[in-house]
């Protein structure tokens, strides 16, 4: 396990590394790192809350178990500090009733049909726990466990964890990574970088949920969305792809100029309401595997903006339509419906099903390298 370790620790610096970008250089850090103590789980595993931050005051809060951001406080454009991301005050709660707030899910972000696929001629099952399909890796995914502490320093950390083969019905032991790191431009990167010694389905991304007006003052309705994919992945009533891959233009899933999230979110349109809002996948114009941006974001009222990178070739756009108020996060707020959104930077869901779709599957002797970044500033 030590040689493996080692192996991820040099292949995450040669994903940075390589993988140029017109950020790259941006990145580089040379930030402030803390941690303390964030309680513990049900299990008695002592669980670390980690914060980094940079000169110009943002901070992001992230916790090893699930590998979750917790906080990413940046400035408004009066120079207002606030939350821009849902969550909690402690790990309790997140282990008690969390819709994956902050979380790394996996092995298998999104929807598998009916939990069950193919690969290499042999049968699969899995937890079928979301109205008869398999979601976010299943009853006890990547988002539930306690992850290890690998590296931190200059403004990063990396988390590992191994996922032992036949966990939640997936074949091979998979060793993964992801490193978290922080700029001096209000940029916060991860990189992911996963080894498997039997082939298996890989599909993972990390699962905030947005809210720019800072400390969830508002719901997300009003916020200006630009998405650079000119196609999405219809879904059928349980929220499956049925396989098509179906140009935007014109309809209310076309977001390929700003608008707002709110305009066409009640739409009289069979996908709308299959969603009940926005809970669907993009599809990028982009070679496999390239870097660029995907996304931007803006709260008119607080003038924060946000604009997401990434090497994925999908994006699940999802508004919140679930949240009903049960929940009450930090700062005393109740999340209700549509008070945050998520950019899941993946594969499309049900891909191991869908032939036609860019594959999810990982052998060994590859390198699964993935990255995403999420970088804030203001109008």
């Amino acid at each position: 396990m030590k040689k493996s370790v080692s192996w991820l620790a040099a292949a995450i610096f040669a994903c940075t590394f390589f993988m140029g970008n017109a950020q790259s250089n941006s990145l580089k850090t040379n930030m402030f790192i803390s941690e303390k103590p964030f309680g513990k789980t049900a299990a008695n595993e002592p669980v670390t809350l980690y914060t980094l931050k940079n000169t110009q005051g943002m901070e992001v809060h992230i916790m090893n178990y699930g590998a979750i951001i917790t906080k990413i406080i940046v400035p408004d454009k009066n120079e207002v500090m606030e939350d821009v991301v849902l969550g909690f005050d402690s790990v309790a709660d997140y282990i008690k009733d969390s819709p994956y707030f902050g979380a790394v899910v996996g092995r298998y972000g999104n929807r598998i049909a009916a939990g069950k696929f193919n690969l290499d001629g042999k049968s699969y099952t899995l937890a079928a726990q979301n109205n008869g399909q398999h979601l976010h890796g299943g009853l006890k995914g990547f988002d539930k466990k306690v992850w290890k502490t690998v590296a931190k320093k200059d403004g990063s950390v990396t988390l590992s964890y191994l996922s032992a083969d036949g966990e939640e019905g997936f074949p091979g032991n998979l060793e993964i990574q992801v490193t978290y790191s922080l700029s001096e431009e209000n940029a916060i990167s991860m990189d992911y970088v996963a080894k498997t010694d039997q082939a298996t389905v890989l599909n993972i991304c990390n699962h905030s949920y947005f809210n720019l007006s800072g400390n969830v003052k508002r719901d997300v309705l009003d916020h200006n969305i630009q998405l650079n994919a000119p196609f999405f992945i219809p879904i059928d009533k349980v929220l499956i792809p049925t396989g098509e891959i179906k140009s935007v233009k014109g309809g209310p899933f076309d977001f390929t100029t700003p608008k707002k999230i709110g305009l066409d979110i009640n739409a009289e349109d069979t996908q709308i309401a299959f969603g009940g809002g926005y809970d669907h996948c993009y599809a990028f114009d982009k070679a496999p595997g390239a870097y660029g941006k995907i996304a931007r974001v803006e709260d008119p009222t607080s003038g924060r903006v946000m604009e997401v990178f990434t090497t994925e070739p999908g994006v699940q756009f999802y508004t919140g339509n679930n949240l009903d108020g049960h929940l009450t996060g930090k700062y005393g707020a109740k999340y209700t419906k549509r008070t945050g959104f998520c950019l899941e930077t993946q594969h499309y869901p049900d891909s191991p099903n869908k032939p036609n779709f860019p594959s999810t599957v990982l052998r060994p002797g590859e390198t699964y390298t993935s990255k995403t970044v999420y970088q804030f500033s203001t109008k």
